[in-house]
């Protein structure tokens, strides 16, 4: 966070980054038991409540009516959900922090998953300093997209290509799981070596664990559309969102049967007690989320420089249905490589009125499927090319 005075829009842009970031960081650190990389979350936990603290304190400064006040309430109302997420994120890390204890079948599930997030330290070998990121081409070299950067106790978020690496930045990126170590060995640091998985026969505990991955894939997610939601005042999305928060609530319900009946199977304790906090922390991840949404209920939409704020992420959700002659129907979204062709991410696909979160790389896509993706408006459009379809009211 700057030293110098920041304004209500410059504030909420910074913790809206700092809450999206501190949501990866923290499943990440699950993902690999990092007690680093969960230590970088309550540093970020840090660094949310002085953003947000400074956030009440200049909405109250700026209040000089009822009527300001009355508009500006949205602001807090986004600050208090944002600090929630906060928290649940926190949680999630001291469970890596505490040892509570996280089952294999977690960390052997989430190596499934086509995109991790990363942390990693310039050592004094590295290969990367004092280039711009734009030069050091590291998703070409290895398929990582950096998302953030820590300097000393400062945070750079969404840095550009014409950000230079400086000695000692730590750097956090995400994509695929072969690209950590690739990654870390232009960084000068040690691989993580992660060993394969281990086949099994699934039991309660496996069930529940499947639907932690999912409820963490819908959580995700819920972020992502709420603050699109906000910017477009878009009562779609929004209800997508209610959609998200009202089935999460339902897994971690079914969740909690299955660890009884793990328990019964004779699950370790504290394995289960684990499982439970993460499944806990996701759904009240999804729950802020839901509570940031109620914005767009409101017919004069919120305040502009809530929108102001939202605009400088650059990244747009847009819903396209997948046309019968688009190029994209029966094909994986590997092979498609929506993210490094067209620069959009799937968030969800609705087919025949069931929803998908975070689809993974094998998962096909159908014609009449609608898919909900991240990006730029340029991708946006491209998106819309490769599916033969115009852009959907979400």
């Amino acid at each position: 966070m700057s030293d110098r005075p920041q304004t209500v829009k410059d504030l909420l842009a910074e913790a809206k980054d700092a809450s999206e970031l501190m949501v990866d960081l923290a499943y990440a650190s699950v993902f690999f038991g990092d007690d680093h990389m969960a230590s970088e979350v309550l540093r970020l936990r840090e660094e949310m409540s002085q953003l947000v603290q400074a956030l009440r304190t200049n909405v109250i400064l700026a209040a000089r009516s009822r009527e300001d006040a009355e508009a500006m309430a949205g602001v807090l109302q986004m600050a208090s959900a944002m600090d929630k997420i906060g928290d649940a994120a926190e949680d999630i890390a001291r469970v890596v922090l505490k040892d509570l204890g996280v089952p294999a079948e977690l960390r052997d599930d989430l190596r499934h998953a086509e995109e991790v997030v990363a942390r990693v330290r310039l050592r004094e070998e590295n290969t990367l300093e004092g280039l711009a990121l734009a030069d050091a081409e590291l998703p070409t070299e290895t398929g990582m997209w950096v998302i953030a950067i820590r300097r000393d106790v400062s945070w750079i978020f969404g840095p550009e290509g014409d950000t230079v690496l400086h000695p000692g930045d730590v750097i956090f990126a995400q994509g695929p799981e072969e690209g950590v170590d690739l990654l870390r060995a232009l960084a000068g640091a040690p691989p993580h070596g992660l060993a394969e998985a281990a086949p099994r026969t699934l039991t309660g505990l496996d069930r529940a664990v499947d639907l932690l991955i999912e409820m963490k894939n819908a959580a995700e997610v819920a972020v992502g559309l709420t603050y699109s939601a906000i910017l477009f005042h878009d009562q779609g999305l929004a209800a997508e969102v209610s959609a998200i928060e009202d089935a999460t609530d339902e897994m971690n319900h079914e969740l909690e049967r299955w660890a009884l009946r793990a328990a019964q199977e004779g699950a370790e304790v504290d394995s289960l007690r684990g499982l439970l906090h993460l499944a806990f922390a996701s759904e009240r991840i999804a729950d802020a989320a839901q509570e940031m949404t109620r914005l767009v209920e409101r017919e004069e939409g919120p305040h502009p420089v809530i929108g102001e704020a939202l605009a400088e992420a650059d990244e747009i959700v847009v819903s396209v249905v997948l046309g019968e002659r688009g190029s994209a129907a029966g094909r994986t979204l590997a092979d498609l490589k929506l993210r490094t062709e067209v620069g959009m991410e799937v968030l969800a696909v609705q087919r025949e009125g069931k929803w998908i979160y975070r689809p993974r790389g094998n998962f096909m896509l159908l014609a009449a499927d609608r898919v909900l993706a991240a990006g730029t408006e340029e991708g946006a459009e491209e998106l819309e090319t490769l599916f033969a379809s115009q852009r959907q009211e979400a």
